[in-house]
């Protein structure tokens, strides 16, 4: 048996060895996934450069993929169906600059941002991708959501470029607000009839998707956050924290057309958490009420003078039209133009 003395030394020795190992498997998974990323970009290469030549382009024509893919398969096997290879082919038309590829996303993720047409909205999605440590799936879901028009129509043309060139900043209340929200994967019938219980219900159930929707900085603190007033209860619905803006973000539910008394419920709220739930350090708390319908006219005079930071943002439960939302968004980029 070993001393105490050279059993900690021993237990100290197993975990550098430990973390060498761990290091050396991560530094290899990262490798192995560069080395596809730009062996897919070289193939890519190869088959415009041979479409451009033009000397055998006529012998295969519009069938050099079918041709690619029946012959790859048989030389060096799975991995080289028609579909990767037109993947391959798009990769480098899109990126035919290789050191604009970035090494922190994976072969899986650059499929999902070739199929984006939009150069400005591809940016935003690589760009968010890496910043947010995104996964395949997660990357799938935001651009399906067409997160990207919806943080860019409510900018102008400077800041739809800068979200294009940064991906999303957050640093200040306003960053963090939608319009709309989408909720899709709660999976309701745009029919249904439910009420607020049940929405949240959904909401709490899928919690993580709900967090990716939110975005950056978001965390969990309760649902039906009770506070007294007057020996009167009332409860906040949602009630998370923002690590970055470094503030309570109380979110209330409505599946109806939002009231002017929900705003000053939310300000009463928001006046409550500021003075008693606030410590040092922490940012004046912020209220959104995701809503159903909403009468822009009474939000803005509801809203108006009220020194707290209250939003009211539609919420949708399908995924938005791209092509109308595309629309709005290249009629503020064709601005002063």
């Amino acid at each position: 048996m070993l001393e105490k003395n050279n059993e900690l030394t021993y237990n100290q020795l197993i975990d550098k060895i430990g973390n060498t190992i761990d290091t050396a498997r991560e530094r290899a998974y990262t490798a192995v996934h560069t080395e596809v990323v730009v062996s897919n970009w070289q193939i890519g290469q190869h088959i415009v450069e041979f479409e451009q030549d033009g000397k055998d382009r006529a012998k295969y024509g519009k069938e050099l993929l079918t041709h690619l893919a029946n012959d790859l398969k048989i030389r060096h096997g799975k991995g080289y169906s028609k579909s990767n290879i037109y993947l391959m082919r798009l990769f480098y038309l899109k990126y035919p600059i290789f050191q604009t590829v970035s090494g922190k996303l994976s072969w899986g993720h650059y499929c999902e941002l070739v199929t984006v047409t939009d150069e400005y909205e591809r940016k935003f999605y690589e760009q968010h991708a890496i910043n947010e440590k995104l996964s395949i799936r997660e990357l799938r879901r935001q651009i399906d959501s067409s997160l990207f028009e919806r943080l860019a129509l409510s900018k102008d043309k400077k800041g739809v470029l800068e979200l294009s060139k940064k991906g999303q900043i957050i640093s200040k209340p306003k960053d963090i607000v939608k319009e709309p929200f989408v909720l899709e994967f709660l999976k309701i019938p745009e029919n249904y009839r439910y009420n607020e219980k049940q929405l949240e219900t959904k909401i709490i159930d899928n919690l993580q998707l709900f967090l990716l929707e939110l975005g950056k900085g978001f965390a969990f603190i309760s649902r039906q956050y009770r506070i007294t007033i007057d020996n009167t209860n009332f409860y906040v619905d949602l009630v998370f924290y923002h690590r970055i803006l470094k503030c309570f973000v109380l979110i209330d539910l409505k599946v109806r057309k939002v009231k002017h008394g929900d705003i000053g419920q939310m300000n009463m709220y928001l006046n409550y958490f500021k003075t008693e739930e606030n410590v040092k350090g922490d940012n004046p708390p912020i209220g959104i009420i995701l809503t159903k319908r909403k009468h822009e006219i009474l939000v803005e005079y509801a809203t108006g003078g009220i020194s707290n930071k209250i939003f009211v943002s539609k919420y949708q439960l399908y995924l938005p039209d791209k092509e109308q939302l595309l629309e709005k968004l290249h009629d503020i980029l064709d601005e002063d133009e």
